[in-house]
């Protein structure tokens, strides 16, 4: 009675904005029937977690492993206490009000079928199903905080019961036990659940639609293990029809949104179309944002008159993230973002801090050596739960930039509030587009596409998500970044604010294995001054070199960092 009392008041908070959203031909539409491009965010890592979030993935990729490892340190108990600190700070009315200042205008929410369900061998009676309150009270409450913002909430079933592919750690699928196509118990379970979400979220408008099953990934008949051959694809179109049907007894309203085979893109063998108020999800990660890229999705929705939404991307840089913004947009297509919180993250809109004692555990399942002890790993493990809420996490303001302003706007802005006379390090270059803000040689991963491509952008893996290569600085000034692994011709651009029309000197803080050299230019092309840099003798042996009679004009300068020869490492530059 309380929840119903609950989502009555949240229905008639909102009623006279209820803008539940419908499909329209090739388009998705609120019930104005003005067009809706789902500006979205998935919350990858919450609900369920895959080891490469975690840093665990050398040796549990699968969630049930990573609790496993948790639960030989600190027990059962300790585990349970650990993931119910980490749900409880994961994801919190903070994040999506976060998320919606930002930009974004919904969420897709990767569940965790355990959450809410026993697993088919831990119920007392075969068949039955025992619903759990905690997955969702979870999902209560985030449509709660959704609907406060006037976002949707779009429910995807990324780990079915007995896990949808080959894929392990996906779908925490535990090959041991039966998968979801080799079980009918599996499969009632799945169609079980989804009519109790149904049952239990038909009325609620902010509730964007239902994702019947992530990135299958099957060999029904075909020989790659992850179902790219499949031609017919017979269960899984079964199967999301019989779940569509069961859904449909209870709620006629919401968007259903089906995805194919070999994580999510093979069509081939569906069946004629069989509700009129579904959409096609396609995922599209590592290759080019070009029209050719996105070509069989596009030619999906025309065949069957009916709209596409990339249901996840991501994991990319940030001149990817612009690139592949403006191709969708340019086709009216949504999105969904892969993944809100990991540890050790320049990618995604947040980074989860890791600590020292975090790094002793995992070098400890990965080495070997002394086993911590309960006390010690229980610390460093609730530390890390900690971090994981959002005031804890650091901010990623340019992959935001990247995801958003970027993409209609060349400007440049200042990372940092840079003031003449000052300091000013190397890291906080401008925020902009790849040719505006800066010029990197290597700046995007396009294994899928051309595996000579395979890139870590930024090669350091710090700060920032550009194709700048930013590293851990270990000199006695230091923000704790340089930017290395330059190479000739490329640059910084910088945003300065000079107090006086005055001639300065600026120093310069390098290091360098070879000798070298770089100029300063603003951004007319104007030479400001030249620098020749001797070796230093490495990477972390640091020099500073200077020059005298730069003029600079009061007010904003923008001013450019171009390196002459490759190897050269900046720490920062002092403008005096």
């Amino acid at each position: 009675m309380k929840r119903a009392i609950l989502l009555s008041g949240l229905l008639l908070s909102q009623s006279g904005t209820s803008q539940l959203l419908k499909t329209n031909g090739q388009k998705i539409v609120n019930d104005k029937g003005e067009n809706i491009q789902l500006r979205g965010l998935g919350l990858g890592g919450w609900m369920l977690q895959e080891g490469y979030m975690l840093k665990t993935a050398d040796f549990a990729g699968p969630q049930y492993k990573i609790k496993e490892k948790i639960a030989e340190l600190i027990g059962e108990k300790g585990m349970n206490d650990f993931y119910k600190a980490y749900l409880k700070n994961g994801i919190t009315k903070q994040d999506i009000d976060f998320l919606k200042k930002a930009g974004f205008n919904s969420i897709r929410l990767p569940m965790h079928y355990n959450l809410y369900t026993l697993p088919i061998e831990k119920e007392s009676v075969k068949g039955q199903n025992t619903w759990l309150e905690e997955g969702f009270k979870m999902t209560d409450n985030l449509l709660k905080w959704c609907a406060d913002n006037k976002m949707y909430l779009i429910l995807d079933l990324h780990a079915a019961p007995g896990g949808q592919g080959n894929d392990v750690n996906i779908s925490d699928n535990d090959k041991s036990k039966p998968s979801l196509w080799e079980s009918e118990e599996n499969q009632k379970k799945t169609i079980a659940l989804w009519k109790k979400l149904a049952e239990r979220y038909k009325d609620e408008p902010w509730i964007g639609g239902y994702d019947l099953i992530n990135e299958p990934n099957i060999n029904f008949t075909g020989k790659n293990p992850n179902g790219t051959d499949e031609m017919s694809n017979a269960p899984l179109w079964k199967l999301q029809k019989d779940i569509t049907e069961t859904i449909r007894q209870v709620d006629k309203k919401h968007i259903i949104f089906l995805e194919g085979n070999g994580w999510g893109n093979n069509y081939n063998g569906l069946t004629p179309i069989w509700d009129d108020n579904m959409a096609f999800s396609f995922h599209k990660y590592w290759n080019y944002n070009d029209d050719a890229t996105i070509k069989n999705a596009l030619d999906l929705r025309e065949k069957h008159n009916m709209p596409i939404w990339l249901g996840e991307t991501g994991e990319n840089s940030n001149v990817w993230f612009t690139e592949l913004i403006q191709l969708l947009d340019k086709y009216n297509i949504g999105y969904a973002f892969w993944p809100m919180k990991k540890i050790d993250n320049i990618a995604g809109i947040t980074n989860v801090k890791i600590t020292p004692d975090y790094q002793k555990l995992l070098d400890y399942w990965t080495k070997g050596g002394e086993k911590p002890t309960k006390e010690f790993a229980t610390k460093a493990l609730m530390k890390i739960a900690d971090n994981y809420k959002f005031t804890n996490t650091e901010i990623k303001n340019d992959v935001i930039d990247a995801m958003f302003r970027q993409t209609t706007d060349g400007s440049t802005k200042p990372f940092k509030n840079n003031q003449v006379p000052g300091r000013i390090f190397a890291s906080d270059y401008d925020l902009g587009r790849m040719g505006t803000a800066y010029l990197d040689k290597d700046f995007i991963n396009l294994w899928v596409s051309d595996p000579a491509k395979r890139s870590e952008w930024n090669s350091g893996n710090q700060m920032r998500n550009d194709g700048v290569d930013i590293y851990q600085c270990k000199d006695k000034i230091t923000n704790q970044y340089y930017v290395g692994k330059t190479e000739s011709g490329e640059w910084l651009q910088y945003t300065i604010n000079v107090k006086a029309d005055k001639s300065y000197s600026f120093d310069i803080r390098y290091s360098s294995n070879n000798n070298g050299k770089i100029r300063i230019e603003d951004t007319s092309g104007k030479q400001l001054a030249t620098f020749s840099l001797n070796s230093t003798g490495g990477n972390e042996t640091w020099k500073t070199v200077s020059a005298t009679g730069i003029n600079l004009k009061k007010g904003e300068n923008k001013i450019r960092i171009i390196f002459e020869n490759d190897g050269v490492n900046l720490n920062y530059f002092e403008i005096k």
